[in-house]
């Protein structure tokens, strides 16, 4: 059985195929690919600029069980989730992607699922962006303050790291990749390790590059924008 949320504003005739990494590809619209877990592709279509995404497993159990995941609802899919958050998300007015659609492929007691969203276009992630250069002290107010954003939503972030956070060309700020995402009301002891979290993402990628434009006193300048009124 398969299952599909898509929006109607972006997308006038549906197709699951839209969902299909092997359809932009025979039809020559895959302008980029990102490795993570898995390949995401970015397309390019009648001027519209979109990703797709393939959810996969991480950690030991993702060598023995790439991407299928024990289905109990629809509603409590991934992709469905993800959808729904972003879409959340837009109606806060917080920079995180629009969703255009998700689908979720159920074989017996399992799902696959995949989302497709809209790019933030003439951006690069944070990690891309240090490579190439330091981050001003008004920039890195801006990290702090788009974070802020979303934790004074209650908007927890699963994995948040330099890689999710995207800068664009003019110096926007932007949090990408929702799964496993949600709204928390229940504490706000997930705020601090949220960020304790992206802190560990900085020196983790600082012991890989050393070339990485980043010093450890910076952290202090995001964090001034993370708790500035």
């Amino acid at each position: 059985m398969i299952f599909c949320f898509y929006d109607e504003s972006e997308i006038e005739h549906f197709s699951q195929d839209l969902l299909d990494s092997d359809y932009w590809q025979s039809n020559n619209k895959v302008v980029g690919t990102a490795q993570g877990r898995g390949t995401t592709w970015f397309i390019e279509v009648d001027n519209k600029q979109w990703v797709l995404k393939h959810y996969y497993r991480g950690g030991l159990i993702g060598k023995f069980n790439k991407d299928s995941y024990l289905f109990s609802s629809y509603e409590n899919t991934r992709a469905t989730k993800e959808y729904e958050l972003l879409n959340q998300l837009r109606a806060l007015d917080l920079p995180a992607p629009k969703p255009i659609a998700c689908r979720v492929i159920k074989n017996g007691l399992f799902y696959k699922a995949d989302i497709l969203t809209e790019r933030v276009c003439n951006a690069q992630d944070l990690i891309s962006f240090l490579i190439k250069q330091a981050v001003n002290a008004d920039l890195w107010h801006k990290i702090g303050k788009t974070i802020k954003a979303f934790h004074d939503h209650n908007i927890y972030h699963h994995d948040l790291n330099i890689h999710n956070i995207l800068i664009d060309d003019q110096e926007k700020v932007w949090l990408i990749d929702f799964d496993q995402g949600e709204i928390r009301t229940d504490s706000t002891s997930w705020k601090e390790e949220n960020m304790s979290r992206l802190l560990r993402s900085f020196n983790k990628e600082k012991t890989k590059l050393e070339a990485l434009h980043w010093q450890a006193n910076e952290w202090d300048l995001l964090m001034t924008g993370y708790t500035s009124e």
